[in-house]
């Protein structure tokens, strides 16, 4: 059964962990936001092209990904710096991210404009190093959306929403991903953003089928929360133990959600601790 934390959001997404609040973007409002367990919200910053995908690098630098103009922004002062312009390898509206131990940001694009009626088609992640380089790291994904890193730094999992597939990568020292195979086929699943857990296993929001699912290492599926008649868009294992399930859900996706502000973040309890990045 799941609880409540906050409502009245436009579309909540990219939530993270960090200092014992909840940080997550609202698309609509164009702000990174935090949210305590009393539900207390703080607007740390405002997007304007609309974020998503949350990081940090060693120093603790806030890394935001700027949806519309293909951008990741750092953030310093409560402003906005530009890191890196993906626009010349982004070929949709950029989304989630996941920031190594190195503070190398992994950053998926949804590969096409699904609101303006474009056609379908496959992209890349892109790898921003420190020093602002952006780097296609693979090709052929189909539109690769929550990513997340293991405890030791070795492997990267991304959710490739419509090929209703989660898929591994091994991270080499240059942060190059080699060894791509598939983890978990999901068929009727689209899933979207993702978190992994201290048995290796990943909770994965479906974004049309209004759950979250707990996926094995071995690509087995293990356990079903349903998140009643709204959708579940992502997830992230957080509170003092890790063992809160925090679930940003909505009742449909794309800009109309705007005016509607019926976006949640819902609680679980579970038994394993999240792990690993983000």
């Amino acid at each position: 059964m799941s609880e409540v934390l906050v409502a009245g959001l436009t579309f909540p997404e990219a939530p993270r962990w960090r200092d014992g609040k909840l940080w997550f973007s609202d698309f609509y409002s164009h702000r990174v936001l935090t949210v305590d367990l009393a539900g207390r919200l703080e607007t740390v910053v405002e997007v304007p092209q609309r974020p998503s995908g949350l990081g940090w690098r060693p120093d603790g630098t806030l890394l935001v990904v700027s949806m519309l103009d293909r951008r990741v922004l750092r953030v310093d002062g409560g402003k906005t710096h530009v890191v890196a312009d993906l626009s010349a390898v982004a070929t949709g509206p950029c989304n989630d991210m996941v920031v190594d131990a190195a503070g190398r940001a992994y950053v998926g694009n949804f590969g096409f404009d699904r609101h303006r009626g474009e056609p379908e088609r496959s992209t890349c992640l892109a790898r921003v190093d420190v020093d602002g380089r952006v780097i296609r790291v693979a090709e052929d994904l189909h539109f690769p959306n929550g990513t997340v890193i293991t405890p030791d730094g070795g492997t990267l999992i991304v959710a490739e929403t419509l090929a209703h597939r989660l898929t591994a990568f091994d991270i080499a020292s240059d942060g190059a991903l080699l060894n791509r195979r598939g983890l978990a086929t999901l068929e009727g699943c689209f899933p979207d953003g993702i978190c992994l857990d201290a048995e290796g296993a990943v909770w994965v929001a479906d974004a049309r089928r209004n759950r979250v699912l707990r996926v094995r290492a071995d690509g087995t599926l293990d356990r079903t929360l349903t998140t009643g008649q709204n959708g579940a868009f992502a997830c992230m294992l957080g509170g003092p133990d890790r063992r809160t399930l925090f679930v940003l859900t909505n009742t449909g996706s794309g800009p109309a959600m705007a005016e509607k502000t019926d976006g949640r973040i819902e609680t679980y309890r579970v038994d394993v601790p999240g792990a690993g990045l983000p």
